[in-house]
C-alpha cells in the first residue's frame, strides 16, 4: 500500500456508499461539533463584551443566554419541518431556490459559504485559544497551531464521512461528559451554597467598571452570543449521509445536538453568574478562557482540569469539520445549478467531493493568517451569513406549505414564519451591532460571490447554446486537413510525427524555423532522410517549408504562419501535429526546453474552430 492510500484510505466503489452512511452516534461528532463547540466561545465572546462594566455585567449574560436558548427553540422546531419536506437534503440554498426564486437561492449560498469557512476558521482558532489557556507559553505560536491542525483535519476527512466520524467519536463524547459533569457539579455546589459557591481556584479579578449599561451594549452582546446558534443547519443539510431511516435517524441528531446546546449555554451562563467569571482579554497577558475558568473553579487544576481542556480544544478544532461535512455538498448543489465550476460535483476517490474540501482549506487557511489565529478577531464576521441563511430558510419553508397545502401545513407554516421573522430581526441586530467591528466585510463579500455565482452561470449558459445541437451530423466537406508538422533536426520523434502526418492527409508540410542559420544542413537532411525513400515508395512528397527568423525566435513566426494558411485555405481544417518528448521521471522536464508546451498552448488561446492541435508523444 502506497504512503497516500494509507493516509487517505483505499479508493471506494460507488456500490459502497451505503457503507459510509451513518447513525445518530456518529452523527453528532460529525454534524454537530460546530453547534456544540460554540457553548466554548459563544457566552466568551458576550462576556467579553461585558467587561467594561466589571462584576456587574456578568448578571447580564443569564437573560441574554436565555434568549439565544428561545430562538434557538425556534430555529430547531423549524428545521425538524425542513427535515420532513426535505428528506434528501434541505439546506438553506436547496430551500430558497425552490420556494423563493434565483436570487434568494444566490443569497442563501453565499451565506453559507462565508459562514461554512468562518466556522472552519473560529473552531481552529478557538480551540488553540483553549490550549493557550492551558499553557500560556505557547501563545506566540498561535497561528502555526491554528495551520497544523487545519492539516490534520484535512488528512482525517479525506478518508471520508465513516472514518471521520468513527475518529472524532472520543473526543466528542469526552468533552460532552466532562462539561456536563462540570455544569452538573457546579450547579449542586451552586444550590447548597444558596447561590454563592466558594470556587476552588478563584477566577481573575475583573477589572474596574470604565463603562454604563446601554441597550446598544446589550444588542452587541446579544449578537455576539448568538455566534453559538451557528451549525444548527447542518443536519437539515446533510440527510441523506444518514443511514435509513434517514429521515428519523436526523432528527433524532438534531434533537440530541439542541437539548446539549440548550443545557450547555444555560449551565455556563448561570454558573458564571455564581462563580463571578468573567471574560480575559484574549490578547493580554494571562488570558484565560471562560471554559478554563469555569473548570477551574468547580473542579480545581488537577487531572480532570487537564482532561476537560484537552477535550475543549480537540473539540472547538474539531468542530469544522461540520464546515468539512457540508461545504462540499453546499458547492456540489451549486454546481449541479451551473452557479459555480463543475469541478465540484466530482466525487474523489473516498466518495468525497474532494474539490470541496480543496477550496475551504484554502479559504480557512487564507482567513487564519489573515487575522493571526485569533478568535476575537473573527467573531465579528461571524454569525451573519448562519442568520441570513436561517432567514431564508425559514421565508422558504412557508412558502413550501402554502404550495404543498395539506393536513397541518397551517400550523407548520406558523412555526416556521415565526422562526424567519425571530432570525431575520436578530439578523438586523448582528449586522447593526457588529458591522463597524468588521461584519462590514461579510456584507461585501455576500454580493460580491453572488456576482461571481451569476458569471459562472452566464458562462455556462453561452458555452451550452454554442455547443448544443439539434441536428443530424454534416457528412458533406470531409475532405482531409492541411497536416503542419514543426521540424528542427532528424530524430525518431521527427520522424513519428511526418508519418502520423502522411497517414492522416497527402497534404503535409514541414515547417523549420531558420533561427540558427542553418537551412543547407536541414535540406540535406530532409533530401536524405525524407524526399528519397518517399520518392523511391511512390508517396506523394510533404513540402518543406523554411521560416526566416534573424531575431532567433521560433515559436512567434510559427504560429503566425499556422493563422496565414488557415486565412488561405478557408476550404479545408489545418491540423498542427505537435512531436514532444515524455520523460518518464518529473525530474528530468526541466533538462528539455519546453517549446512543443508552448506552441500547444498559444494555438489553443489564440486558436479558432478550423486549426486542430494534435499530440505527437515519444515516450522515453
Amino acid at each position: 500500500m502506497s504512503l497516500f492510500s494509507l493516509l487517505a484510505g483505499k479508493p471506494l466503489a460507488t456500490s459502497e456508499e451505503r457503507a459510509e452512511h451513518i447513525g445518530p452516534i456518529s452523527g453528532i461528532p460529525v454534524f454537530g461539533l460546530d453547534a456544540l463547540s460554540s457553548a466554548a466561545y459563544g457566552p466568551e465572546a458576550a462576556l467579553t463584551l461585558l467587561i467594561p462594566l466589571g462584576v456587574a455585567g456578568i448578571a447580564h449574560i443569564v437573560p441574554i443566554s436565555f434568549a439565544i436558548i428561545g430562538l434557538l427553540a425556534i430555529v430547531f422546531f423549524s428545521y425538524m419541518q425542513t427535515i420532513d419536506a426535505y428528506p434528501n437534503g434541505g439546506g438553506s440554498y436547496t430551500v430558497a431556490s425552490e420556494n423563493l426564486g434565483e436570487t434568494a437561492g444566490l443569497l442563501a449560498a453565499a451565506a453559507l459559504m462565508i459562514d461554512y469557512i468562518l466556522n472552519a476558521a473560529v473552531g481552529i482558532s478557538a480551540g488553540v485559544g483553549a490550549l493557550v489557556s492551558a499553557f500560556p507559553l505557547l501563545q506566540p505560536h498561535t497561528l502555526a497551531l491554528c495551520l497544523a491542525i487545519l492539516l490534520l483535519l484535512t488528512l482525517i476527512n479525506i478518508r471520508g464521512v465513516k472514518d471521520t466520524g468513527t475518529a472524532f467519536l472520543i473526543p466528542t463524547y469526552l468533552f460532552l461528559g466532562s462539561l456536563l459533569v462540570v455544569i452538573i457539579l457546579g450547579g449542586i455546589r451552586a444550590l447548597a451554597a444558596h447561590g454563592h459557591p466558594v470556587p476552588v481556584i478563584a477566577p481573575p479579578h475583573l477589572p474596574a467598571v470604565t463603562s454604563a449599561l446601554s441597550l446598544w451594549l446589550l444588542l452587541k452582546v446579544f449578537a455576539s452570543g448568538c455566534t453559538a446558534m451557528t451549525g444548527v443547519e447542518a443536519v437539515s443539510n446533510g440527510v441523506n449521509a444518514f443511514r435509513a431511516p434517514t429521515q428519523k435517524n436526523a432528527k433524532r441528531t438534531l434533537t440530541i445536538i439542541i437539548i446539549l446546546l440548550m443545557v450547555f449555554l444555560a449551565g455556563i451562563a448561570l454558573l458564571c453568574r455564581a462563580y463571578n467569571i468573567g471574560a480575559t482579554d484574549p490578547t493580554g497577558n494571562g488570558y484565560q478562557s471562560v471554559l478554563s475558568q469555569l473548570i477551574s473553579a468547580v473542579m480545581g487544576r488537577g487531572w480532570f482540569y487537564y482532561v476537560s481542556i484537552g477535550s475543549i480544544l480537540a473539540v472547538l478544532a474539531l468542530s469544522a469539520n461540520t464546515s468539512y461535512a457540508d461545504f462540499p455538498r453546499l458547492t456540489r448543489a451549486i454546481a449541479q445549478h451551473d452557479y459555480l465550476p463543475h469541478v465540484f460535483k466530482i466525487r474523489g476517490r473516498r466518495l468525497l467531493y474532494s474539490h470541496g474540501i480543496v477550496a475551504l482549506v484554502g479559504f480557512t487557511g487564507a482567513l487564519l493568517i489573515i487575522f493571526g489565529g485569533v478568535t476575537d478577531r473573527l467573531i465579528p464576521l461571524f454569525a451573519i451569513g448562519a442568520f441570513l441563511a436561517f432567514t431564508l430558510s425559514q421565508a422558504g419553508m412557508v412558502v413550501h406549505w402554502y404550495k404543498y397545502p395539506g393536513k397541518g401545513t397551517r400550523q407548520r407554516m406558523i412555526v416556521n414564519g415565526i422562526g424567519a421573522i425571530a432570525t431575520g430581526i436578530t439578523l438586523i441586530v448582528v449586522l447593526v451591532t457588529k458591522f463597524r467591528e468588521g461584519a462590514w466585510i461579510t456584507a461585501i463579500l455576500i454580493p460580491a460571490l453572488i456576482l461571481l455565482m451569476a458569471g459562472v452561470k452566464k458562462h455556462y449558459d453561452r458555452v451550452a447554446r454554442e455547443i448544443n445541437i439539434d441536428r443530424p451530423m454534416h457528412v458533406e466537406n470531409l475532405a482531409h486537413p492541411l497536416v503542419v508538422v514543426p521540424l528542427d533536426r532528424w530524430t525518431r520523434i521527427t520522424e513519428k510525427g511526418l508519418r502520423f502526418a502522411m497517414k492522416l492527409s497527402e497534404r503535409v508540410e514541414a515547417v523549420h524555423v531558420d533561427a540558427e542559420e542553418c537551412r543547407d544542413e536541414v535540406e540535406q537532411m530532409w533530401q536524405r532522410n525524407v524526399a528519397e525513400p518517399i520518392q523511391i515508395a511512390g508517396k506523394p512528397l510533404p513540402r518543406l517549408v523554411f521560416l526566416p527568423s534573424p531575431y532567433r525566435f521560433v515559436l512567434l513566426p510559427l504560429v503566425e504562419y499556422i493563422f496565414q494558411l488557415e486565412r488561405e485555405h478557408p476550404e479545408c481544417q489545418i491540423a498542427v501535429l505537435v512531436p514532444e518528448l515524455v520523460v518518464k521521471h518529473w525530474w528530468q522536464t526541466p533538462l528539455h526546453n519546453q517549446r512543443a508546451q508552448l506552441l500547444k498552448l498559444m494555438l489553443l488561446v489564440r486558436g479558432n474552430q478550423r486549426i486542430t492541435v494534435i499530440n505527437i508523444p515519444w515516450y522515453l
